[in-house]
């Protein structure tokens, strides 16, 4: 079997790490950097194996949902997830933009001290996908940058604000 595409982000925050990691666990501080230049709403946050992230995020009079199932919860340290876009009944469906995204992504993002500093490492790999799903997801994989990176740049102005 071919490795499947996965998708990397590695970030240092000038911030220690439990600050980061409540940055990802705190509904209000999450609702505040993540979709960038969207209202982004947090309907349910239960960070802990098996529970529920519910996001929902407004722009132009339209909605986004999306569902995280937490597998695996390590404070401060791991955070695993299966992320996926919903109806507003947080049914999983096909993405509304592009129909062949994966339905699911695992998602794991780890939280490592760096002197004082955190380094922050998201991966995201399509979870038993489609042939299809998996190329598009490998087709989209140069500009997936642009959405997480402006997402990191509000979460580092965050964290500075935080730190004040």
């Amino acid at each position: 079997m071919n490795e499947l595409p996965t998708y990397v982000l590695e970030r240092i925050f000038d911030a220690p790490r439990d600050l980061v990691w409540k940055t990802w666990t705190d509904p209000k501080l999450l609702a505040r950097w993540y979709g960038p230049n969207v209202e982004t709403i947090i309907h349910r946050l239960d960070v802990e194996p098996g529970g529920l992230w519910l996001n929902e995020m407004k722009w132009g009079g339209k909605s986004n949902y999306q569902r995280a199932e937490y597998t695996q919860v390590v404070a401060p340290e791991r955070l695993v997830c299966l992320m996926s876009n919903t109806d507003e009944n947080w049914n999983i469906i096909s993405s509304p933009m592009m129909p062949d995204w994966p339905r699911v992504l695992l998602t794991v993002v780890t939280f490592e001290d760096h002197g004082g500093k955190t380094k922050m490492r998201l991966t995201w790999t399509p979870h038993e996908a489609s042939a299809a799903e998996i190329a598009c997801f490998a087709a989209a994989m140069d500009g997936m940058g642009k959405g997480w990176g402006a997402g990191m740049e509000v979460l580092a102005r965050l964290l500075v604000e935080l730190q004040a």
